[in-house]
């Protein structure tokens, strides 16, 4: 009877390589973009009461509010950079029998998250 080879990996496995190191912060900012989705929702589910609301426009006119959108805005271009760096790897794409550059597709999805982030900006500051 044969057992299945599993080897143990130590709790800083991901602190050994940089390409490890980069995933593992990538999957952790994900969860600053959960947290800003949580505060998203808070601040839908308060505006339908007058009183909530007041208590959450409080909250948004503090520092640690301040500070805490940084950090987040921070943590999710960070997110979003590798995400797009990653692309080409997950999405390939075929011109005929030749390969599209990936410096194409992630140069495409640079843009159009550049293009969607001005629209809304322009949006919210119209």
């Amino acid at each position: 009877m044969t057992r299945e080879l599993t080897r143990p990996l130590p709790w800083n496995w991901w602190l050994k390589k940089a390409v490890y190191f980069q995933f593992m912060m990538r999957e952790l900012t994900s969860l600053a973009v959960f947290a800003y989705a949580l505060l998203i929702i808070w601040a839908l589910l308060s505006a339908a009461d007058a009183g909530s609301f007041s208590t959450f426009y409080t909250f948004l006119s503090s520092s640690l509010s301040v500070w805490l959108h940084l950090v987040i805005l921070v943590l999710s271009l960070y997110h979003t950079g590798t995400w797009i760096a990653l692309t080409p790897k997950v999405m390939v794409l075929w011109r005929g029998d030749e390969r599209v550059d990936p410096g194409v597709i992630a140069g495409a999805n640079s843009i159009l998250f550049l293009m969607i982030s001005g629209a809304v900006i322009w949006l919210v500051l119209m």
